[in-house]
């Protein structure tokens, strides 16, 4: 038997083993550090997490590199994304961190919500170290092969370090390859296995320790797979240290009663889809995080016994590209449809849908300023080329509106020029959906348009995108990096 060894490998984060202490730092960040943190104030939540008990740190200088890496893994799972406003980090949680922590105290709950959050891990990843060249969703992959029969639904440790953290791809041809060398090797016996392992040290060591030490250990205290500690095949050398890591016999298995919350994920979100390009040209880096963090599938609010009236908004980021993909422009309606139900959601905004030749999209009334505005859907599978502001201003004089807002997922640079010095404003639609999901999990219900408004008035005849991005993260920002 041939076994191919592929230098490359995942990056799996491996700073805690326990889910519920990463929990409780979340919490604390959410709770404790709700505006920009200063060096100074970073300091101060370090002193914070040590008084808890949660903060072991040694060093009476208490240095900021556990905090960091503990930012980081927040990151890696999902919980958020980081990001820089005027030089200083923040960290904005996800519409699933943020439902995550509205249920932390509810244990049934709680594997479903973070199996889903699981579920969005993808490689290339926005925080995560992996090589680029790696193409997939990292954990599906696993939680498909747990749910493979022909693997007898288990995995076991020296399976998944010899061959799983190595696969840069995800195809159904390299899927089936997989499932084959996999069963292969569980045919050996101990003394085989060493060999295969102690013949590269190196490419195996991190993979082993990654994965049975930190990675399964972390999921099974996040109540997403079962773990059974399994015999000692043999131990690696880290390097030229004296440290050695174990290979196991260990054995990984999905609970029983989340094997169908598993298999509804894999039917609406494949492990065989294509993760989304952190290089995309067409689009800025931060809208692609953006919309990688913005997951949200349906089959988990069913999954909890909840249901969401802002299921459609949260996955907007997600429709825009199902929509704006479409050559025949079949979708156009239901984007406008969803445009009008998030201008809805300001609670001194009145919006309804118009649309026809000759006529705005969507009109809207700023209720406590008593004027009107107009809302353009421009839903394009490339870029939006060029906007007409002669024909908005036709159909803003028709309802008597003072400036028009074009919603699109993307444009061409020259598109700008085409408002300069004209009452409208473009927003992108990843931008306006952030907005407002957080206001919906931070349960703001009245969420006032006057912010939105005074950014518009002040910046006519511009892209206001980056200055509501701005906005939301200062609102909801709970970590600052200096």
């Amino acid at each position: 038997m041939t076994y191919k060894i592929e230098r490359e490998k995942w990056i799996l984060y491996r700073h805690t083993r326990n889910f519920r202490l990463l929990c409780e730092i979340a919490q604390i960040l959410k709770l404790y550090s709700k505006t920009t943190i200063t060096k100074e104030e970073k300091e101060r939540l370090n002193v914070k997490l040590r008084d808890l008990g949660l903060y072991n740190e040694r060093n009476p200088n208490l240095p900021l590199d556990a905090i960091n890496h503990k930012i980081n893994q927040l990151s890696y799972y999902m919980f958020g994304y980081q990001t820089k406003i005027d030089g200083i980090n923040r960290f904005i949680f996800s519409p699933l961190g943020n439902l995550l922590l509205e249920n932390i105290d509810n244990e049934d709950k709680i594997p479903y919500i973070f199996m889903a959050m699981v579920w969005a891990v993808q490689y290339e990843h926005p925080h995560g170290g992996t090589d680029k060249s790696f193409q997939l969703y990292p954990f599906r992959l696993i939680f498909k092969l747990l749910s493979d029969e022909r693997l007898d639904y288990k995995l076991y440790s020296f399976e998944v370090a010899y061959y799983v953290v190595f696969e840069q791809i995800c195809n159904p041809d390299s899927y089936d390859e997989l499932v084959s060398k996999i069963l292969k090797i569980r045919q050996l016996q101990n003394i085989e296995l060493a060999k295969l392992f102690q013949a590269d040290c190196h490419a195996y060591v991190n993979a082993v320790y990654e994965w049975d030490y930190y990675v399964s250990e972390f999921f099974s205290s996040a109540g997403i797979l079962n773990k059974i500690e399994g015999e000692v095949i043999c131990r690696l050398q880290h390097g030229n240290t004296s440290t050695f890591r174990k290979v196991t016999r260990s054995v990984v298995e999905i609970p029983h009663h989340l094997l169908k919350f598993v298999q509804d994920l894999e039917e609406s979100h494949s492990c065989f889809a294509t993760p989304l390009p952190m290089r995309d040209p067409r689009r800025m880096r931060i809208d692609v995080v953006k919309e990688i963090y913005s997951f949200y599938p349906e089959v988990l609010l069913s999954a909890i016994g909840e249901t969401s009236e802002y299921g459609g908004l949260l996955k907007l980021p997600q429709l825009i590209e199902q929509y704006a993909d479409n050559p025949e422009n079949e979708t156009a309606y239901l984007f406008e449809d969803i445009l009008v139900d998030g201008f809805n959601m300001f609670y001194n905004v009145e919006a309804k849908s118009v649309g026809g030749a000759g006529h705005t999209d969507i009109e809207c009334v700023y209720l406590t300023k008593k004027k009107k505005f107009a809302v353009e859907s421009k839903s394009t599978a490339n870029k939006l080329s060029g906007i007409n502001a002669g024909r908005l201003r036709e159909h803003r004089e028709e309802i008597g509106g003072e400036y028009t807002i074009v919603v699109t997922p993307r444009y061409v640079p020259a598109a700008k020029r085409d408002i300069v010095d004209s009452p409208v404003v473009i927003i992108l639609a990843s931008t306006f959906a952030e907005y407002l999901y957080n206001h919906i999990f931070h349960d703001i219900r009245e969420i006032d348009y006057e912010d939105f408004d005074s950014i518009i008035v002040r910046n006519l005849g511009k892209d206001v995108s980056g200055m509501i991005s701005d906005l939301t993260i200062t609102k909801f920002s709970t970590l600052g990096r200096p």
